[in-house]
């Protein structure tokens, strides 16, 4: 995890890669709590067998399920002193290049794209690159915007 004293330290970061996350892994339990939360039972995320013969030879996450991984690999890519809230302010743009095999390890890689001081604090936009372990392409690319306030 990477640390910066003050919020105010990320503005010379725009343009570079502020942190990584650790691995995560995507088991069936958490694919089947996010279809029944969200209704989503689609059997190439929830049924292993008919998933098994299909045309990703397991079940695969969903999108939004991958997306929604965002603020824990936020939480554990980099960290910064003197911010006592984040807000989620919204995505940009979103693309699912790659799916997520039941059993698979993911990963954030975060890179700064604008720092724009607010009262209080900053809006960040930052590109959020979901990664796969052994994978050629990443599962999500993400622009979100987040309000940070110190």
């Amino acid at each position: 995890m990477t640390h910066y004293p003050r919020l105010a330290d990320l503005q010379a970061r725009v343009g570079h890669e502020i942190g990584t996350s650790a691995w995560l892994q995507v088991d069936q339990g958490r694919i089947d709590r996010f279809a029944e939360a969200t209704g989503d039972h689609q059997w190439i995320h929830v049924d292993p067998a008919r998933a098994a013969a299909g045309p990703y030879g397991a079940p695969v996450a969903h999108g939004f399920l991958t997306l929604s991984l965002l603020p824990q690999l936020f939480d554990t890519a980099f960290a910064v002193g003197d911010v006592r809230m984040g807000i989620n302010y919204g995505l940009n743009r979103v693309r699912f290049p790659h799916p997520v095999r039941v059993g698979s390890r993911l990963r954030g890689r975060f890179r700064l794209l604008g720092y724009e001081p607010l009262d209080g604090g900053a809006q960040l936009t930052v590109e959020a690159t979901i990664e796969i372990e052994g994978a050629p392409k990443p599962a999500c690319v993400a622009e979100t915007v987040s309000r940070r306030y110190v």
